[in-house]
């Protein structure tokens, strides 16, 4: 039997499966005596200390055994211990409503994590799972449970889980864990990422896997396309068999191609960059063949914090991805992408119905001016240590360009009167993610240097359907005709101009976008840094001349399902 997920972390692997049910943290809600409150107060903040001591533990031994990128992850665990809002509000609702301690950090950690998993941003999603780690953590602290994961296993296992927190992956025996299938979680989470690192084959977001199987089945975890074969047969097997080592073959084949150029079979060259978060991803980046940086996420820099980043710690963090990447690589900085949908505990920003149509991104930086310029500067002091180019988000008329154009001006001359050194020719460009900014993308190319073509957000806006909402998930669709007419669209706009043009949404990383975008004359696709080398082999095989033809007429179908359907048939399964 075959079950579909998502897949988080690639490889084949054939095995045993054990089969770990989500175990049920059964406390009782109390109302406690008000000379019980010190108490349990103390016993709170002693379980806190406890999953501080394990977390450093953790991070030692993911130091030592993946690397100093992996660790962070759980330094950002500890902050969550250390957030006054986050266990603040836990401590004040155990104070004022007198309720014991379990249930006051299972009601802090339920609306926490609602908030997280309501905002547009995947990444930010995907943080509500951090926040399910450490509130577990505490928990079991509190109730005195132990981790069932640390069993050991007497032979290799496809472990078949609920979920597996980042402390549970980072706690698996590589040597005997060979796969994991689990019932929720997604491809950016932090689990995904570190099986990824610890080149565990991975599928998650399978609903039910916990109920399909059962310890001692049989079971094929695919992490490349995200299928999970259940009891298969032998026949099944053997194909299996094959393909992990054709694909442990292709392993070999890629890993060749990190110094080499992204070029088309017949000559035309693109450029593959990859989208980062902070600092440490740009190392990765490299690692994996990244000719620039086509999106960092600045407002992570923002994030988890009790007060704005100062100039000098943003200065810090830009000039560090600039000098990871070299003087030839570019990096583009997408300022702060923050509001609506993103919370800042120390930002007071209005409710609104509707935020991801509300006061955010640029809208808020045009209004903050003081708050913009120090990003300005930071970036501006920044750009002399590599070619740093600076990308404004949300843009919907050229009034917003030119305003945010006029407050980097100002803040050049005020860097200049300080006798700053900064580079005066630095690219400034756009996203291009609302559909206004698309449908006037002619005259938005000529007072932009770049545009980078943001399609998570384009997509739900131009289908108004919120790609987290599952009775419209339908219609979210990267391949639906009007995407693609506007892409085209905007890539024209921009080519009359001169200028260029790259993609930082999902959609730029997709075998099946690839031949489409090359076609459609797409300058550079920025994704997640593992994608790159599986990108430029696919590159390497297709032809641009003929993909130009085969692009026009994609655009004259009539669904994403009839192109999805074509591109594979006549570019793909040719290949």
């Amino acid at each position: 039997m075959l079950q579909k997920g998502i897949a988080a972390a690639p490889g084949i692997v054939i095995g045993r499966a054990v089969v770990q049910k989500e175990e049920m943290v059964r406390y009782e809600r109390r109302i406690l005596d008000q000379d019980e409150v010190a108490a349990e107060l103390a016993r709170f903040r002693e379980s806190v200390r406890a999953a501080d001591l394990e977390l450093e533990q953790v991070k030692k031994k993911v130091r030592h055994e993946m690397g100093e990128e992996e660790a962070r992850i759980f330094e950002a665990h500890q902050l969550f211990l250390q957030d006054p809002e986050f266990i603040g509000a836990i401590e004040e609702k155990l104070e004022c409503e007198r309720v014991n301690a379990e249930a006051a950090l299972e009601e802090v950690r339920d609306s926490f994590v609602a908030i997280f998993e309501s905002m547009d941003d995947e990444y930010m999603r995907e943080r509500a799972a951090d926040l399910r780690d450490v509130s577990q953590r505490l928990m079991k602290n509190l109730l005195g449970i132990h981790d069932q994961l640390q069993a050991d296993f007497t032979e290799p296992v496809v472990l078949v889980v609920h979920d597996l927190t980042p402390s549970d992956t980072a706690q698996l025996d590589r040597e005997k864990v060979k796969g994991f299938a689990t019932n929720i979680g997604g491809r950016t989470s932090h689990s995904a990422i570190m099986a990824r690192t610890m080149e565990i084959p991975a599928v998650v977001g399978m609903s039910d896997i916990t109920e399909q199987l059962q310890t001692g089945d049989l079971v094929i975890v695919d992490g490349l396309e995200g299928e999970v074969h259940i009891r298969p047969d032998e026949a099944v097997v053997a194909a299996y068999e094959a393909k992990q080592q054709a694909y442990w073959k292709q392993k070999e084949d890629w890993a060749r191609l990190v110094h080499e150029e992204s070029v088309t079979a017949d000559g035309h060259r693109v450029e593959l960059a990859a989208n980062i978060g902070n600092p440490r991803d740009a190392v990765q980046a490299v690692e994996n063949g990244a000719e620039g940086i086509g999106l960092f996420r600045t407002e992570f820099l923002y994030m988890g914090r009790e007060q704005f980043p100062t100039e000098e710690e943003q200065f810090a963090a830009y000039k560090a991805v600039a000098e990871t990447m070299g003087k030839d690589r570019p990096v583009v900085i997408r300022t702060l992408d923050i509001g609506g949908d993103k919370e800042l505990s120390y930002l007071d920003l209005p409710k609104e119905l509707n935020p991801f149509l509300g006061y955010r991104a640029i809208r808020l930086c045009l209004d903050r001016v003081e708050l913009f310029k120090t990003q300005l500067r930071a970036l501006l002091r920044a750009s002399i240590y590599g070619n740093i180019k600076i990308m404004y988000p949300m843009i919907a008329t050229i009034a917003e360009l030119r305003r945010a154009n006029q407050i980097l001006d100002e803040v050049r001359a005020e860097l200049r009167n300080q006798s700053i050194l900064f580079n005066d020719h630095l690219e400034v460009g756009i996203m291009i993610e609302v559909p206004a900014a698309a449908m006037i993308a002619d005259q938005l190319a000529k007072e932009a240097d770049f545009f980078s073509i943001g399609t998570n957000d384009l997509i739900q806006y131009v289908m108004a359907a919120d790609r987290m909402n599952e009775q419209v998930a339908y219609l979210y669709d990267p391949y639906h005709p009007a995407i693609l007419r506007l892409v085209n669209q905007v890539i024209k706009a921009a080519h009359q101009e001169g200028k260029w043009v790259g993609m930082c949404g999902e959609m730029a990383g997709e075998e099946l976008a690839i031949p489409i975008l090359l076609g459609l004359g797409l300058d550079e696709f920025s994704m997640s840094a593992t994608s790159v080398l599986r990108a430029r082999d696919l590159l390497r095989k297709l032809d641009y001349k003929s993909l130009q033809e085969t692009a026009q007429h994609v655009l004259t179908l009539e669904s994403g399902e009839e192109i999805r359907a074509f591109i594979k048939e006549e570019i793909l399964n040719k290949l």
